[in-house]
């Protein structure tokens, strides 16, 4: 009889600490029924927490397998002075085959700001020792510059190789 009474009391007591914890002081019903809210609250979140990683992982994959375009755009500002903004995918040593196009057309570059961040990115200010080159033979240099670094030349060397 007294084990009846102690489990009364103790389950009084656990009542009284969900009615004061959920402030309602009404029936075990209702905290019954707070409760089983808090459950589909939390299936909810649940729910959406896992529906935004599935789009994370669903937007690194589109990244990962977005192809760069070389592109090379360049602006005269004044005679001899070119802004050179070169952007392609990451890859290669493609800074260095950009400054050596960059010396066999003479160029001095002024100022650099280079990135690798979610592919490869430069922008610059070149100045020419000659001052009759033109943005198109700049265009030119840089996309060749760019294309021996990801591979074209190989293949059109294997190509090449093929036609004898």
């Amino acid at each position: 009889m007294a084990c009846k009474v102690h489990k009364r009391i103790s389950r009084r007591r656990k009542l009284h600490i969900l009615r004061v914890l959920t402030n309602n002081n009404n029936s075990a019903k209702s905290i019954v029924q707070y409760i089983y809210k808090l459950k589909v609250m939390l299936e909810n979140i649940k729910r959406e927490y896992e529906n935004l990683l599935a789009t994370r992982r669903e937007y690194l994959s589109l990244l990962n397998h977005v192809k760069y375009n070389k592109d090379v755009k360049i602006e005269k500002i004044r005679t001899g002075t070119f802004v050179v903004r070169v952007s392609c995918e990451k890859g290669g040593d493609k800074l260095v085959a950009i400054l050596e196009a960059f010396d066999e057309m003479c160029l001095d570059v002024q100022q650099a700001n280079v990135s690798c961040e979610n592919g490869f990115s430069l922008e610059a200010i070149a100045v020419a020792e000659d001052q009759t080159l033109d943005v198109r033979d700049v265009t030119e240099a840089l996309l060749k510059a760019i294309g021996k670094q990801s591979g074209e030349k190989d293949s059109q060397k294997l190509d090449n190789c093929c036609n004898l």
